[in-house]
């Protein structure tokens, strides 16, 4: 089944915490759940970290479900054993709130958060996508013992970027690891979005509809911003945007031929002092359930 969610970063961002500041949360609830009526919201700074039912009563007063959150790995730091006891605690806020799936990115040498050119993000070579990949595969599969799937994150300013390093990291794990597949940082990254999706979406259990402003994104790669100035700059926008680049039927296509029966989430950063959240989504939103009636996805 279908279900369609947004990601509280619209909102509130979670790396530039002064995006959003001073939108209340109850504000962020009532939009996303009651106003705008998505199924679900993804983790975000302004919800109970620590404890599960207090997640799961907060987001059901509005309507929704927890739908997933961000982990961050450390695995070129730190040993497998040592990111298996870090993942516990998230694994189970995910197995109180009925989720099924972890989102997962490599962060130990990421520049996504930092003030330099996305040019200076880390690359791994062969051997080293290899070795990264087994690691990935093993914590996948303690996972996937548990009943989630942990599907990856490939994103800007990490060493899972550009379409060659999807099919590079693809590649290096499996059956375990899935693929949570981001239209919008795929195209940031030089991909094809639907070249992509066609090509690993047998592993795809996870769909970001993100959209990205190419003016904007030319910018970024000209002048050697940062992943954030990016973010700030409007690089991303919600589909139906007018000014966006990606064309959403294809990948819709794409997933009802393949029987995708996931979650459909649009995380989509902007400054809300800009760019109104409550307008923005509701597009966005309105746009992927016509895309979806429209290719037979639902």
């Amino acid at each position: 089944m279908i279900r369609f969610g947004t990601n509280p970063i619209a909102w509130a961002n979670d790396d530039d915490q002064s995006l959003g500041a001073d939108i209340p949360t109850g504000r962020i609830l009532e939009e996303a759940g009651r106003l705008i009526g998505f199924d679900g919201i993804e983790n975000g700074h302004r919800w109970p970290q620590d404890d599960p039912e207090a997640l799961r009563a907060l987001l059901a007063g509005y309507g929704l479900a927890f739908i997933s959150g961000w982990h961050s790995l450390n695995l070129l730091a730190h040993s497998v054993e040592d990111e298996k006891r870090a993942i516990q605690p998230h694994l189970d806020k995910l197995k109180h709130n009925g989720c099924t799936v972890a989102i997962t990115c490599e962060t130990s040498n990421s520049v996504q958060g930092l003030a330099k050119p996305l040019s200076a993000r880390p690359v791994l070579d062969a051997a080293g996508m290899r070795d990264f990949g087994a690691k990935v595969e093993e914590i996948a599969a303690y996972s996937a013992a548990q009943g989630i799937d942990l599907v990856y994150h490939h994103h800007m300013g990490t060493v899972v970027q550009s379409p060659e390093d999807i099919d590079a990291f693809m590649a290096a794990t499996g059956p375990a690891t899935k693929l949570l597949f981001d239209a919008g940082h795929c195209y940031f990254g030089g991909g094809d979005p639907e070249a992509v999706l066609k090509k690993h979406i047998g592993r795809v259990r996870h769909f970001h509809a993100k959209n990205v402003r190419p003016a904007v994104r030319a910018q970024v790669e000209a002048e050697g911003w940062s992943f954030m100035d990016g973010v700030r700059g409007g690089v991303f926008t919600v589909p139906g945007d007018q000014e966006g680049a990606i064309d959403f039927a294809p990948l819709l296509k794409i997933l009802a031929a393949n029987g995708y029966d996931g979650w459909i989430v649009i995380e989509a950063e902007q400054d809300p002092a800009v760019r109104n959240p409550l307008m923005y989504q509701t597009l966005g939103l309105a746009t992927l359930k016509r895309i979806a009636r429209e290719t037979g996805l639902i």
